[in-house]
């Protein structure tokens, strides 16, 4: 039985191996690069002959002040973006299931997931010229409330927000295809069922639709645990400046700069080890919690 199942998947196998080849080139192979958070690293001395420190580049790294504001920095920002991602797509959600024209509410989601498909080069530079001094933000509030200029994107009381917004704009659309799918699959009659009673649709999407997604809001929302040190490189690299680095700077954006711009190598390998470490116990703990109330299994 076992035979004949092997020459039956035979060919979903050996589709699988052009990725199986890319995991292991782009995903393992470069593992081994860990190996520089031990050493004082040198480029034209490579990996086998960089002089070895052991641990001193993470006692170095607790010693450096600015890493616990960039660590906190790191959580509190994913953390609301977490919040914004889940909640925002649900309320979406059921506002959209309860538009009854079919053209209008394909329109719709069209136009709410289409800021997925763009990178955060082309929306950072469409934000910047938004919000800036002469921008059409500032504009509208010049002239309704004559306020002066706001420099949205060098402030510190307002970036975090601008980067929990704008990734919610960009993001939240195309989060709504899951939790519509989800409200998809819920029995039409208990919504006639409810009708008979005299709910109206107020109750019927809290009593009906809200608890018919629960089991997907659950599953989708232990899993985004592992996310948590994941604040988003792409969009505060485009978005940020030294004049933001107090709430702005982020543990990815640490270490672009010790690695890349300022050629400490071994201290910024040992940060983003750190980090790994940290982030495949949450992943862990996330799986865990999804088996536990989603009943979500990887196999």
């Amino acid at each position: 039985m076992a035979a004949n199942k092997w020459i039956r998947e035979k060919p979903l196998h050996l589709m699988m191996i052009p990725s199986l080849i890319l995991l292991l080139i782009f995903c393992y192979i470069p593992m081994f690069g860990v190996w520089i958070a031990f050493q004082k690293y040198y480029p034209a001395q490579g990996i086998f002959q960089s002089k070895f420190v052991g641990l001193n580049n993470f006692k170095y790294m607790t010693e450096i002040p600015f890493v616990l504001q960039t660590v906190w920095n790191t959580i509190i920002i994913a953390g609301m973006k977490m919040i914004v991602g889940a909640v925002l797509p649900i309320v979406i959600s059921i506002l959209l299931n309860e538009v009854r024209l079919r053209l209008i509410r394909a329109g719709i989601q069209t136009l709410i997931y289409l800021p997925h498909f763009l990178s955060w080069v082309i929306l950072s530079g469409i934000l910047i010229d938004i919000l800036s001094t002469k921008g059409i933000v500032n504009s509208f509030l010049s002239y309704a409330f004559g306020s002066k200029p706001i420099f949205f994107l060098g402030d510190n009381n307002w970036f975090r927000y601008i980067l929990v917004l704008s990734d919610a704009w960009k993001e939240f659309g195309f989060s709504t295809i899951v939790y519509m799918a989800a409200i998809a699959g819920i029995n039409p009659s208990l919504y006639e069922s409810a009708m008979m009673d005299g709910a109206n649709r107020w109750k019927q999407a809290l009593y009906i639709t809200l608890p018919g997604m629960m089991p997907i809001i659950v599953l989708l929302a232990t899993l985004s645990l592992g996310n948590v040190l994941n604040a988003g490189f792409d969009q505060i690299f485009n978005l940020y400046n030294p004049a933001v680095y107090e709430t702005g700077d982020i543990i990815d954006t640490m270490i672009y700069r010790m690695g890349l711009v300022e050629m400490q190598y071994g201290l910024s390998t040992a940060v983003g080890l750190l980090k790994s470490v940290i982030s495949l116990i949450l992943i862990s703990i996330s799986y865990l919690l999804a088996y536990r109330f989603a009943n979500y299994r990887i196999f």
